[in-house]
């Protein structure tokens, strides 16, 4: 079964409160119940015909041409220009590359032969031993110095002896201490290493010395040395405008970039995967659209140098590329709306103008006024006149067959041709309840009220009867009719899950929700008030083979229930005061449901037209749970129903419907 019975852990101590998971649900007599629940879902009338209204067709024939016309013109103009603007933006990139790549050569070269020459030179000097000549190593270095007021300091060996020459403005100006380039010299020994093997290397500085400071490691002729300088020319060129240039050594350091933060941390971008694509290509440069870890997609070109394996890229963001052509295709757009929303306006009021063919449909308006329900109106055209005159013919059907039945919903499947004329067999459960004691309840309330008893009774029914309807309809179940304060409901006919146990198992649950929601609303009663007296109900249920149709005349018609099951339904209800239970059973409904509740056997009852006692089982509540009674005495002493003494018990004297049998006892089957 695709229903289960579960209480809410939010509902009172002794009184469970049950919900329902539905089953799938079947049109039209297949239909809407399970057990376990939800509210039994409602079947929308769609109209089959698609509503194309006058002014619909006008704005919407005005609204494509429009929309093709601007919006095909700006989409064609935007697609071109934005061809030209990718042209010239990667044309303009790669341009700038070219121009950063070749400054950046220059400088690299030069500082490394300016360095050569200085060396060569300071060799050379060396070379004959006297203090005149460490007079000219002097000389030569400050003037070497003041020539190039970049370059901090350089550093070679020979004869296995260190040669540092600093350039003490250079620090004095920065604020440096000089010391730091024996510490980085020394920090450095493997790069020198490298250098001397004949590899040119370029590092970042700026971590060890504060300010943006580029060492460039060269072989010479005793061994390696390096240069330190500052790349102030570089920083400058590259500059931070739409295209931004940037400088990586060979192993993905940044040496020179607009963004000092990037120099300073010692950024490196080498696990990034455009750079990886870049370090692997074949080619010395290209230009590419990527898009870089960030998200951002850009238009990237790239240069490799000859010195240091070093590497220039340029990049320019896609995005900006085209905020002009974005900006203008923006201002098209709103031109289109503002033209469509002219448009609209007139082909409305336009369309207002129409009027003639609706004083048809008001002559068919005033019919309807005048109690005549059977006109028929041609339907004409599929706009709003056309979907209009078929509403007018459908409601003047729908009233036809509402003055015909009392259940509207019955009387909505009848119009849906869902209930075929003619009587069906059902496997059904069906249902009576009935208020104890409404006699002397309504003599009170004559006695206290008076003139306006009638309409206190009414009002205190309808609050009872909109309890009752509720927990019926929640279940899947067909509210039959009403009979004074009685209520017969059936299960399985109009509606079913397609099992008559899930519809047996429905109505027994329906049952349990109006116990649950009766001993909320009595809540509020005060026991002995006659103005509004508390509620006790007796439910009698019982499944088999009834006859379920239409049932009138051409006049009035009411789908109903009838056959033995109904009889013994009602007969079972009548029970339900002598013996003490609110709830009960035949045997037939209980080999349905009797995995899902718990129940009682009671005494069995010999009903008249029957030659058999039938079994008769009051029900506790759902199995599987500990949440409210689990005993007849529980629910007794919760609803205050006084255990009665079988053996005194005389039911309806008078017509001798029924006999109670001895109570079994134990043991006994």
């Amino acid at each position: 079964m695709n229903g289960k019975i579960f209480s809410n852990n939010a509902a009172s101590k002794d009184v469970a409160q049950y919900e329902i998971i539905p089953t799938n649900q079947k049109e039209p007599d297949d239909a809407n119940s399970a057990l376990g629940g939800s509210s039994r879902k409602k079947r929308r009338n769609t109209d089959k015909n698609s509503i194309f209204s006058i002014g619909f067709k006008l704005v919407s024939i005005v609204t494509l041409i429009v929309i093709v016309s601007l919006g095909s013109i700006t989409a064609l103009v935007s697609w071109l220009v934005r061809q030209d603007l990718q042209i010239a933006a990667e044309e303009s990139n790669f341009e700038a590359n070219r121009r950063s790549s070749l400054e950046a050569e220059d400088t690299l070269s030069k500082m490394r032969s300016d360095a050569l020459v200085f060396i060569n030179t300071i060799n050379l000097l060396n070379s004959v031993s006297s203090l005149q000549n460490v007079s000219a190593v002097i000389s030569a270095s400050d003037y070497f110095f003041a020539q190039n007021p970049r370059i901090a300091a350089i550093y070679f060996s020979r004869f296995n002896e260190d040669s540092l020459f600093i350039n003490d403005d250079f620090f004095i100006k920065y604020d440096i201490d000089a010391f730091l380039v024996s510490s980085y010299k020394d920090d450095r020994s493997e790069s020198l290493t490298e250098a001397g093997e004949g590899r040119t290397i370029v590092l970042n500085a700026a971590p060890q010395f504060t300010i943006h400071i580029l060492a460039l490691f060269f072989p010479c002729e005793s061994g390696g040395a390096f240069v330190l300088f500052s790349p102030e020319n570089l920083n400058t060129s590259f500059g931070t405008g739409v295209n931004r240039s940037w400088m990586i050594n060979d192993s993905g350091g940044i040496i020179i970039h607009s963004d000092y933060e990037n120099i300073r941390n010692h950024v490196n971008v080498s696990d990034q995967d455009y750079i990886k694509e870049i370090k692997e290509s074949q080619q010395r440069n290209r230009q590419a659209l990527v898009e870089t870890e960030t998200g951002i997609t850009q238009f990237l070109a790239f240069t490799k140098l000859k010195t240091g394996d070093c590497i220039v890229i340029t990049s320019i963001e896609y995005n900006k590329v085209f905020e002009g052509i974005e900006a203008t295709t923006r201002r098209n757009i709103y031109l289109t709306i503002a033209v469509l929303a002219l448009s609209i306006m007139f082909i409305w009021f336009f369309a207002k103008s129409i009027s003639v063919p609706l004083k048809v449909l008001a002559a068919a308006a005033r019919k309807i006024e005048g109690g005549e329900f059977n006109i028929n109106l041609p339907q004409k055209g599929r706009d709003e006149i056309g979907v209009l005159t078929a509403s007018f013919q459908k409601m003047t059907s729908a009233l036809h067959i509402f003055g015909r039945f009392t259940n509207k919903e019955i009387a909505l499947k009848a119009m849906r041709n869902q209930i075929k004329p003619g009587g069906l067999p059902k496997h059904a459960t069906v249902f009576f309840s009935d208020i104890r004691g409404f006699t002397a309840k309504s003599e009170n309330f004559t006695n206290v009220f008076g003139e306006d008893a009638s309409n206190r009774i009414v009002h205190w029914l309808n609050e009872y009867f909109t309890q009752m309807i509720d927990c019926v309809e929640k279940t899947g179940g067909t509210i039959d009719k009403f009979i004074g304060d009685a209520v017969m409901a059936h299960w399985g006919t109009s509606y079913t899950t397609g099992s008559p146990a899930k519809d047996a198992a429905n109505c027994v649950l329906a049952a349990l929700m109006m116990r649950k929601a009766l001993y909320d609303l009595n809540k509020n009663r005060k026991k002995g008030d006659l103005s509004d007296p508390p509620i006790t109900i007796g439910c009698g249920i019982n499944t088999g083979i009834v006859t379920a149709g239409q049932l009138g005349s051409d006049q009035r018609m009411e789908y109903t229930v009838i056959g033995d099951p109904v009889n013994l339904a009602s007969r079972i209800e009548s029970l339900t005061k002598p013996l003490g239970a609110d709830i009960l059973i035949s045997e037939n409904t209980y080999n349905f449901v009797r995995r899902f509740f718990i129940t009682e056997e009671m005494p069995s009852v010999t009903v008249k037209g029957k030659e058999k006692p039938v079994r008769i089982f009051a029900v506790v509540g759902p199995s599987g749970t500990d949440k409210g009674p689990q005993t007849l005495a529980a629910v007794r002493k919760l609803l205050g129903i006084e255990p009665p003494n079988l053996e005194n018990v005389d039911i309806n004297a008078d017509e001798k419907k029924y006999k109670i049998g001895a109570s079994k006892k134990e043991g006994e089957k």
